[in-house]
């Protein structure tokens, strides 16, 4: 498990990010017309996994609007943000903020994504939902990189992730 802080309190999640040079773990998500969507939709594509806990919080909602801004320019990448928030708040926000270039699913109806994952947070105020994380994952659906944001307020490293591509 992962030991990270909110503002500076220790929380845990429930296991650790898949390592790189695997193959990254499917899933069964909600997207915003209520379909399911699982890692094979997206097969031929690279792939930058935003996950975080709730896109109605100020860092959360930063990064869904920078990744937003630079997936315009990718070819063959989806952005996918993926947070347990009910898809009708994920379609909301992103009508409200002209998001049109990331994928938002959720995980609100069982939360094995986050379980899945090693991700979700198994202790105090924010248990149950995802800790922010990047996973960024190759055209064959190999992780190619991982990033497990020890501080829930901070921002991730989006260089890094795009680099990762």
């Amino acid at each position: 498990m992962a030991k990270i802080t909110l503002q500076g309190n220790p929380l845990e999640t429930v296991g650790n990010l898949p390592n790189t040079n695997t193959k990254a773990p499917d899933f069964n998500l909600i997207a915003g017309d209520l379909s399911e969507k699982k890692l094979s939709d997206f097969s031929g594509n690279k792939l930058i996994l935003n996950i975080f806990p709730s896109v109605d919080t100020g860092t959360c909602a930063t990064s869904v609007r920078e990744f937003n801004k630079k997936a315009a320019s990718l070819e063959n990448t989806k952005v996918l943000c993926i947070s347990r928030d009910l898809p009708f708040a994920q379609g909301r926000f992103c009508g409200a903020e002209g998001i049109e270039n990331v994928v938002m699913l959720s995980d609100f109806a069982t939360g094995d994504f986050g379980k899945h994952y090693g991700l979700e947070i198994a202790n105090g105020p924010l248990k149950s939902l995802h800790s922010r994380c990047i996973v960024v994952v190759n055209e064959e659906g190999n992780v190619t990189y991982t990033e497990q944001v020890s501080e829930v307020v901070d921002e991730p490293n989006y260089d890094a992730a795009l680099k990762a591509l």
